[in-house]
């Protein structure tokens, strides 16, 4: 099972998220987004575990604290295509009505 935690601090670390669901059992894998260019934490993770240990996570971890935030903990979703927004990248970086050809 996949689940979503948010609201974590931007100092929160991997293993600092596995200490606290590994009170529930085994994690698989922990991985917190990060800033593609700062690299700094983007305020949110995953962390997979089994089905049922995952199930007791998400209800006993919901709303608790962690450095002082309290964190938002549910199953992920699986990530859906957000479509186009009628906006184009072609042209070579430029906008259609800016091409001059």
């Amino acid at each position: 099972m996949k689940i979503f935690v948010g609201n974590l601090s931007f100092g929160a670390t991997e293993d600092a998220v596995r200490s606290l669901f590994e009170t529930h059992g085994p994690v698989e894998r922990v991985s917190i987004v990060t800033d593609r260019d700062t690299g700094r934490s983007r305020g949110f993770g995953f962390v997979e575990m089994g089905d049922a240990e995952g199930q007791k996570a998400i209800s006993s971890l919901s709303g608790r604290e962690l450095d002082g935030r309290a964190l938002t903990v549910n199953e992920a979703r699986p990530k859906t295509d957000r479509g186009s927004d009628g906006r184009s990248n072609s042209g070579g970086g430029y906008r259609r009505s800016q091409a001059r050809w």
